[in-house]
């Protein structure tokens, strides 16, 4: 089995505490020395576990901020049409 390397660069912020030991963070992390992109997924408190997650470049970052706004908004006004 190939060892996965990995450096969490910044932590940005936990999204959930979870009920066990897990929780939502969004991070910068390195994936085996490349360049740190944001990072979304499970950890457990001392980082050694993880779950399933994404990573983002700032661009698809950037994009899945607009598609956020554009939802709360959406869930904000709900029934307003944009014209």
């Amino acid at each position: 089995m190939v060892e996965i390397k990995y450096d969490i660069t910044k932590y940005i912020g936990a999204l959930t505490e979870g009920a066990g030991s897990m929780h939502k963070e969004l991070n910068m992390v390195s994936w085996n020395d490349g360049d740190p992109k944001y990072d979304l997924r499970p950890w457990n408190g001392d980082h050694s576990r993880m779950g399933k997650g994404i990573t983002l470049t700032e661009e698809e970052l950037r994009g899945l901020k607009k598609l956020i706004d554009e939802e709360l908004d959406e869930l904000d006004h709900p029934g307003e049409s944009e014209e």
